[in-house]
């Protein structure tokens, strides 16, 4: 007999597929995300036999006897889902657990690339977490002596005679006060309050074009790409600018050369994701904004770096636009993703919508 679905409705929340099986493998119940997987309904799953839907049934049939026999709190195994509807089989991360009911057990059936996904995403969070402490931290250990080494150069300037020894005072005032730009930078997300209100996004977006083409006024086409029925949403629309301008802005650095040519490009384009998982929530709506150049695309020496802290691909670049744009999207829920090869580079903004 079927239990009462009410019991599992806190599945519905996961952004992980789970089934319920009872018996010798029979479904009494599956998540959306399970919905979504496998492209039916709940109420056509309901009753079916799971293993007849993996390539090889029998290590789920194993799996199902060990777990009603109490053998083991939890087994993980791989398998290949077979989905009616889609004519390549799933590969699949299972993990098979009894319930605390006899005869019922819990599976959640993880798809590979969206396991490897929400790794690596779970290693950008933690990589930003701690590049955020190391910032702040450091920045501090900087800040402090900057103002006894800029206010001794210029005790001593006014001590010196000679203008020719006056020289170097100044390039150790100017270099203090270059320093202290640096800090200030790297202290800002920290220091300003996050003000919310609402964010058109396509305004954020011909923000930063106006201001790019301001700057590189030839050889450089700013193509637009919008989805105008993305609502607006809550935001901190000056710090969302400021991410757009800073992804931007490395592009459009990136391009010199086919600027140099006529025939930079940048597009920025905005899309709505129905039903997507990100920094291991799922979410019903969310923003997916792309900035995409047509440049020589991220060193591969930096790729896996690119949002650390001092790391910069161009000679001379501070390393921190990239960082600071990650941190303002984590503020907004949200991350960056970025995809690269020669000839086109595509950063990608997601932001959860209400």
């Amino acid at each position: 007999m079927s239990l009462p679905v009410s019991r599992f409705q806190a599945f519905d929340l996961l952004a992980t597929p789970i089934a319920v099986i009872e018996g010798e493998g029979h479904i009494s119940f599956v998540n959306a995300a399970l919905e979504d997987v496998m492209g039916m309904s709940r109420r056509s799953l309901n009753g079916a036999y799971l293993p007849d839907f993996f390539a090889d049934p029998q290590p789920l049939k194993n799996a199902l006897i060990g777990a009603r026999s109490n053998e083991f709190a939890a087994l993980r195994y791989e398998a290949l889902l077979n989905r009616i509807h889609h004519g390549d089989a799933l590969p699949v991360h299972m993990i098979v657990a009894p319930s605390d009911r006899p005869e019922e057990v819990i599976i959640e059936l993880l798809p590979v690339e969206q396991q490897t996904r929400q790794e690596r995403e779970e290693r950008l969070l933690e990589q930003a977490l701690a590049n955020k402490e190391l910032i702040r931290n450091l920045a501090h250990e900087i800040k402090n002596p900057l103002g006894g080494i800029r206010g001794s150069a210029q005790l001593l300037e006014m001590e010196l005679g000679s203008k020719e020894l006056t020289e170097y005072t100044q390039v150790i005032i100017h270099e203090a006060d270059r320093l202290q730009t640096l800090v200030d930078r790297l202290l800002a997300p920290h220091r300003r309050p996050h003000v919310v209100g609402d964010v058109n996004i396509h305004e954020v977006c011909e923000r930063v074009r106006s201001l790019i083409l301001a700057e590189f006024p030839k050889g450089l086409k700013v193509v637009r790409d919008y989805d105008t029925s993305i609502p607006e949403f809550r935001g901190d629309r000056e710090q969302l600018i400021q991410a757009v301008l800073n992804i931007s802005h490395n592009a459009a650095q990136a391009l010199s050369e086919r600027i140099s040519q006529g025939d930079g490009q940048i597009t920025f384009k905005s899309r709505i994701l129905r039903q997507v998982t990100f920094g291991k929530q799922r979410y019903r709506l969310a923003l997916e904004l792309h900035v995409i150049d047509n440049g020589p695309g991220v060193p591969d020496s930096i790729k896996d770096r690119i949002f650390f802290p001092l790391i910069s691909g161009r000679e001379g670049g501070s390393g921190l636009g990239l960082t600071l744009s990650q941190t303002f999207v984590q503020q907004h829920h949200g991350m960056i993703e970025c995809e690269s090869e020669p000839g086109r580079t595509d950063f990608k903004i997601l932001i959860p919508l209400p």
